[in-house]
């Protein structure tokens, strides 16, 4: 894969995101799809209420198209591309439902945690068997080691795990403009630097498809950026969470995430630790959580959050792939 298919896939992401606002938007105000703001979240988001949501549909349309497209151009489109638009598209429509509910009803009430749980479950498994019909590989490495362990049919069940568990660490990210565009269109880029340092085609599939997300959500920090124009929703933060978690278990680097993804991570480790603090001593660590309404409690502006956030996430992704690079 070439420096210039790579920027041809990141442009046209880019582009038919950009694309896909101008439509779209319009659309969700006309229809009333205004986000509901918690009570119980910082007093100054509550001038944010009425901002169309779901707009993750504008960059999830953005990369299905695009993906296909390229990757047939290009011959790279492979059984591992399917299954990486079948967890975005799977994972999207749970968030999408999820958010159609909230809009319609009006409040932050939704699907349950249980069935939007069984969703994920479901898309998951059926990823993992459409795998499994080839030659997957079933171990976990540890990274810049060689140190495998086999999971064999328990390879399931920790697939479960990654892919419903960043789907939703995403999903708690998606609290403040444009935090969560900015970190996935950096931790995907990184992947894809990852993908194309190895020359197989099956890696090549994967960095179509990781660049073609990142350029999408550059697209669409355009109209996410403070003051946001439209807010991605539980239609976006699963599908992007997911598909990230899928980029990672495809190129066997599932670990890994956890250092390109330290932003979310970070996030999720804040409501636990929130939680258990509270139950154990009725004493809260943080004065709210995730970590970054704690942080504009405290008095920095949405944009100082957003822009130290973005910049961490960008040094958690650089360093591996300097060390592939040397």
């Amino acid at each position: 894969m070439t420096l210039t298919t790579t920027l041809i896939a990141i442009a046209v992401g880019f582009t038919l995101s950009i694309v896909s606002g101008y439509i779209i938007i319009p659309v969700l105000r006309r229809m009333k799809f205004g986000q509901s703001i918690r009570e119980e979240g910082p007093k100054n988001h509550q001038k944010k209420a009425g901002t169309p949501t779901m707009g993750g549909l504008i960059f999830t349309l953005s990369i299905i198209i695009s993906t296909l497209a390229l990757s047939y151009i290009y011959e790279v489109l492979t059984t591992q591309t399917i299954v990486l638009l079948l967890v975005l598209i799977g994972f999207g429509v749970i968030g999408f439902l999820d958010d159609f509910i909230i809009v319609v009803k009006k409040k932050n009430d939704g699907l349950t945690s249980l069935q939007k749980l069984i969703g994920q479950i479901l898309v998951a498994v059926a990823a993992f068997f459409l795998l499994k019909l080839g030659s997957f590989d079933t171990t976990v490495a540890l990274p810049f080691t060689d140190f495998k362990v086999e999971l064999g049919i328990f390879y399931v069940a920790f697939l479960i795990f990654w892919l419903v568990g960043f789907s939703n660490a995403v999903n708690l990210t998606d609290g403040l403009d444009g935090l969560v565009a900015g970190t996935s269109s950096i931790a995907f880029a990184a992947f894809g630097v990852l993908a194309i340092s190895n020359e197989t085609l099956a890696q090549l599939d994967i960095a179509m498809f990781a660049f073609v997300v990142s350029g999408a959500m550059l697209g669409f920090l355009i109209f996410n950026l403070k003051p946001a124009h439209v807010f991605m929703g539980d239609t976006g933060s699963l599908a992007l969470g997911g598909a990230m978690a899928m980029v990672a278990v495809l190129m066997k680097q599932e670990l890994l995430l956890l250092i390109i993804g330290i932003v979310y991570v970070i996030e999720t480790a804040s409501v636990i630790l929130q939680v258990i603090s509270f139950k154990l001593t009725g004493k809260r660590i943080f004065k709210m959580s995730p970590i970054h309404h704690h942080f504009e409690l405290s008095g920095w502006s949405e944009w100082k959050i957003v822009i130290v956030f973005w910049g961490v996430a960008f040094i958690a992704a650089i360093i591996p792939v300097l060390l592939e690079v040397m």
